[in-house]
Formats: C-alpha cells, sequence, structure tokens
C-alpha cells in the first residue's frame, strides 16, 4: 500500500512543453525525507505539455482543465491532492534539491510560506528579458515557490481571479489567496533556502516596453489589498521609487514649459540619475535601454493613471 504523502506539489501549465520538462526533473531529485506527489494542470495546452508530463516520472499525476487560468488550475490540482502540506511551483520554474524540504520546515512554525526566487543561474537576463526574483516577502505571494497547510487553504476557498485582467494573463489570485489567510490571522514567513530558478524569457525592447500597460491593473490591486500600500509600494502612492521620480521629472517639465522657468527642470535629476543608473550597467547597450526605460516608464505613468481613474485609487 502506498504511503500517503505529505506534501502535494502542484503545478499549474499552459503551453509549457520547453520549460515542464526540466521542473519535473528537478522535483525528481529533491532532497526531501517526506512523502510527496506531483499534480500537473495542463491548462488546455495546444502544445506537447500534457506528454511531457505523462512521459516523465509515472508517480506525476495529469489532471486536465480548459483555459480557465492559473488560479483556478491550482484549485483543481488542490481539489484531489492528498497530502496535508500544498506546494506550489510553475512550469517555468527549476526547485533546488532542497526547496521542499526547506518549505515543508518552514511551515513547521507558520500557516503560510513564501519561497525565493531567481533568474535561471545558466541564462543571464538582458536589459529587457523577462523572469521573476523574489527576495522577501513584499506580499505578492507569487506561487512560482508557496507553501500552505491544507486546512488554511481549504478554509478562505484557494484561489480566486477577482482581476479578470484582460491584457496578458490573470495577475494578483496570488496576492489576494495571500492577504486573504492573513487577514483570517494566519501566520507568515518568507523562506530563502526554499528557492526556485524562474527561466529566462528573450524579448526586445518593443516587448518590455508594452508590458507596462498592465500597470492599469495595479491600482485595482492596491485598493483590493491596502495593505500592499505599506510592504511594497513606495510612499503609500507611488508604484516604485523610479515611478515617483519619473512622476516628478514629468511634472516639473510640463512646469518649465508652462511657465518658461528653465530651474524647474532641475526637477528631472532624481528620475534622470535613476535611470542613467539603471541603464548603465548594460554598457554597450546602454544608450537602447535608456532610451526603452523612459518610453516603459511613460507608457507606465499613463497606464497607472488610467487605472487609478477606473478603480478610484490612486497609485502613480
Amino acid at each position: 500500500m502506498a504511503a500517503v504523502p505529505v506534501a502535494s506539489v502542484i503545478i499549474p501549465a499552459r503551453n509549457a512543453a520547453g520549460t515542464l520538462g526540466a521542473t519535473l526533473n528537478a522535483l525528481a531529485a529533491q532532497d526531501c525525507e517526506h512523502e510527496f506527489e506531483v499534480i500537473v494542470v495542463d491548462d488546455g495546452s495546444d502544445d506537447a505539455t500534457p506528454a511531457v508530463a505523462s512521459g516523465s516520472d509515472p508517480a506525476v499525476r495529469l489532471l486536465r482543465e480548459h483555459g480557465v487560468g492559473p488560479g483556478p488550475a491550482r484549485n483543481a490540482g488542490a481539489a484531489v491532492a492528498a497530502g496535508e502540506i500544498l506546494a506550489f511551483t510553475d512550469a517555468d520554474c527549476v526547485p533546488t534539491s532542497g526547496w521542499l524540504r526547506s518549505g515543508i520546515e518552514a511551515l513547521g512554525g507558520a500557516d503560510l510560506v513564501q519561497g525565493a526566487v531567481d533568474a535561471d543561474p545558466n541564462t543571464p537576463p538582458g536589459p529587457f528579458d523577462r523572469s521573476v526574483w523574489v527576495t522577501r516577502e513584499l506580499g505578492l505571494y507569487e506561487c512560482a515557490s508557496l507553501f500552505v497547510h491544507r486546512a488554511i487553504f481549504d478554509e478562505i476557498g484557494g484561489f480566486e481571479d477577482w482581476l479578470g485582467a484582460r491584457v496578458g494573463k490573470p495577475l494578483a489570485e496570488d496576492a489576494w489567496f495571500g492577504w486573504r489567510a492573513r487577514r483570517r490571522g494566519a501566520k507568515t514567513a518568507f523562506s530563502p533556502q526554499a528557492l526556485v530558478h524562474h527561466a529566462v524569457f528573450r524579448r526586445g525592447a518593443l516587448g518590455f516596453i508594452g508590458e507596462r500597460v498592465r500597470l492599469y491593473y495595479f491600482p485595482a490591486i492596491a485598493r483590493k489589498m491596502p495593505e500592499l500600500r505599506r510592504t511594497l509600494f513606495f510612499g503609500r502612492v507611488f508604484l516604485s521609487s523610479r515611478s515617483a521620480s519619473f512622476d516628478l521629472a514629468l511634472a516639473g517639465a510640463l512646469a518649465a514649459a508652462a511657465l518658461g522657468s528653465p530651474p524647474l527642470l532641475l526637477a528631472m535629476l532624481p528620475w534622470l540619475w535613476l535611470a542613467a543608473r539603471d541603464a548603465g550597467r548594460w554598457r554597450s547597450r546602454a544608450p537602447l535601454a535608456l532610451i526603452a526605460g523612459a518610453g516603459a516608464d511613460l507608457v507606465g505613468f499613463a497606464a497607472l493613471v488610467a487605472g487609478s481613474v477606473r478603480a478610484r485609487s490612486l497609485l502613480l
């Protein structure tokens, strides 16, 4: 008779044939004394994702959904999971060997644990590439590395795709899950040892700039989870220190033009310093990175203004 698993690792996957194999291989090599199961939820892939899952370790369990989104897909996996601990990662992540063991250990003193996320060390990212970094608990509760007791998960009802984002993939269902748990008194912790490496996806300057359109949704996120104004956002009303400096630069430039007062252009100095610093690390690509960064800041500003009006929640 098979042992009942202590933990269930749940992975939503959609068109992830290129990365899922590495995820499953890393899970098969975990340094963990506890019994665990792996559940892959294929969410309507039209590539070889199901075949990759089925052709891996025979202990991997494959579920099929039809484009429900990552939150509902995780819920589907949790519904059939046998473990009292639910561990979440994504199909574009490679858990380090001690990931699961460290997450389980951290849950010994907490109800919900955020694990660390770093970019794939074998693929250094360029200035416009996409990856994920989580170095401390900021309140977003990214499911690239997240652990929770099953009782807490069931109590709050799992993930809720509340935002209904129409640009790009769904977002903020994981942050909302974490804050619902915290509002019910759940104790949270961060585990740097529960580390996964996230794939690096190549993209150009236009893709980098275009993604800032998704900042349209962040004022609604701030309204839904005002706690993030304390844990994540800069000065409670700005997305980041860079967005605050860009807003100041834009206000100074407009005021200088309207009033014919060149000294007001000094308001641009903090943003120019940050922009030059961020672009300078790319050396030969620094000029393009500087231009693309300015374009991204402008698109992000417009998206945040529009989102603030729509959500009636100021975030700039």
